[in-house]
C-alpha cells in the first residue's frame, strides 16, 4: 500500500463527550470546530502531547508543567517558571469545561481567540516551552510513535504545529468538571450543611455577597461568566490586562473571570496570584476595593471599599466555595498521563 492509499484509508472514531448530567440540563452542548472534531484518536493524541516534553526547547517542560491535573490544571505557583528559570507575569489559569467558553477568548487577557490559537503561544514563548515550531516540528516527525499517531488522528503523516494544536486542543475539551458537592446537591443526591447553604445565600444576595454576576449560579454550572472585569484589585495598573489586547483605556485592568470550581485545589488566586488563601479573597470583596477609572459597576460598593461582611459570613461563604470542589476531577484517570 503507498502513503497516499494508506492516509485514504483511516477513517478516526468519534469521540463521545462525557457531559455531566447537570450540565445537560443547564447549559446547552458545547459548539465544537467543524475544522476539528472530536475523534478518539484525536484526543489521544492531545493528551500524549499535552503531557510530552518533547514539546519544550530543551525538553525539559510540558503542558502538564504548568497544568497539573492534580491540581485542577494549575501549578500552585504564583507565576510559573519557563524552561530558563524566568517567571512570566501571571497566574497559570486552571483548564476545565473550555468546551462551553463560547466567546472563545482565551487566557487572563483574552489574547488567544480559540484553544487551537492558544496553544500555539505557549510552545514559542521564552518566557515558557521558549520552543522554535520548526524544530518541535521534526523531533515529533522522527519519533519512533508519533507519525502513525498523526496519521490515524488527521489522516495525513504531514505534521506541522496546526495538527499539534488541533490535537491539543481536542484533549482540552475533554477535561470537564462537573461532579462537586454541589452538583450532587442540586442534582437531590446530597444536602449542604447549614453553613454552606448560609454561604451560597451570601453568594447569591445583592445585598451581601453579590458574587453572582460574574461568577454564575445554581444555573450556570460553569460558575464563571466567561468575561472580563475590573474588580477592584488596584487603584492603578501595571498589567493593563484586557487593556493590552485591544488598545482601549476603558478596557485597562480587566480580566478573564476564572471559575470558582476547584478553588479547594487552585490556590494562589488572582490573576497575579497575589491572594494565598480563599480568606483574603473574600477580605478583598469584604473591605479590600480599590476604585479606578474602569472598575466593573457591579462592584457597587467600591466606594465603601467592598461588601462589608461579617466574620460568620465569611466563613459560610467560604464554606459553600468549597463544596464546588471536584475530588474526583483531579483524581480522573482520562486526565492524567
Amino acid at each position: 500500500m503507498n502513503c497516499s492509499s494508506k492516509e485514504e484509508a483511516y477513517e478516526p472514531v468519534p469521540y463521545n463527550l462525557k457531559i455531566p448530567e447537570l450540565f445537560s440540563d443547564k447549559l446547552i452542548a458545547p459548539i465544537l470546530p467543524a475544522n476539528n472534531p472530536l475523534t478518539e484518536e484525536g484526543v489521544a493524541l492531545g493528551k500524549k502531547l499535552f503531557f510530552d516534553k518533547i514539546l519544550s526547547g530543551n525538553g525539559t517542560q510540558s503542558c502538564a508543567t504548568c497544568h497539573n491535573p492534580r491540581k485542577a490544571f494549575t501549578d500552585n505557583l504564583q507565576f510559573s517558571s519557563g524552561i530558563d528559570g524566568i517567571k512570566g507575569s501571571r497566574n497559570a489559569m486552571p483548564l476545565f469545561n473550555l468546551a462551553w467558553n463560547f466567546d472563545e477568548k482565551f487566557t487572563w487577557n483574552g489574547q488567544d481567540f480559540t484553544i487551537e490559537n492558544q496553544a500555539l503561544e505557549p510552545v514559542s514563548n521564552p518566557v515558557e516551552l521558549h520552543a522554535v515550531w520548526k524544530n518541535v516540528t521534526e523531533r515529533i516527525e522522527n519519533h519512533p510513535e508519533y507519525p502513525e499517531l498523526f496519521l490515524q488522528a488527521f489522516g495525513t503523516s504531514k505534521i506541522d504545529s496546526t495538527q499539534i494544536t488541533k490535537a491539543l486542543a481536542q484533549f482540552e475539551r475533554t477535561i470537564i468538571s462537573g461532579d462537586s458537592k454541589f452538583d450532587k446537591f442540586l442534582l437531590g443526591k446530597t444536602n449542604l450543611t447549614p453553613e454552606e447553604q448560609n454561604g451560597f445565600n451570601i453568594f447569591m444576595d445583592e445585598a451581601k455577597g453579590d458574587c453572582f454576576h460574574c461568577h454564575g449560579s445554581e444555573n450556570n454550572p460553569l460558575w464563571t461568566d466567561n468575561q472580563f472585569h475590573n474588580n477592584g484589585l488596584d487603584a492603578t495598573f501595571s498589567d493593563l490586562g484586557l487593556g493590552t489586547v485591544t488598545g482601549d483605556p476603558a478596557d485597562n485592568g480587566k480580566f478573564k473571570s476564572p471559575s470558582i470550581r476547584n478553588l479547594k485545589f487552585t490556590a494562589p488566586y488572582m490573576h497575579d496570584g497575589r491572594f494565598v488563601t480563599l480568606e483574603e479573597v473574600i477580605n478583598h470583596y469584604s473591605e479590600g476595593l480599590q476604585a479606578s477609572s474602569t472598575i466593573d459597576p457591579l462592584m457597587k460598593k467600591v466606594n465603601q471599599g467592598g461588601v462589608g461582611l461579617s466574620d460568620k459570613d465569611k466563613a459560610d461563604l467560604k464554606s459553600f466555595l468549597l463544596t464546588l470542589s471536584d475530588d474526583e476531577f483531579i483524581n480522573n484517570t482520562d486526565f492524567q498521563e
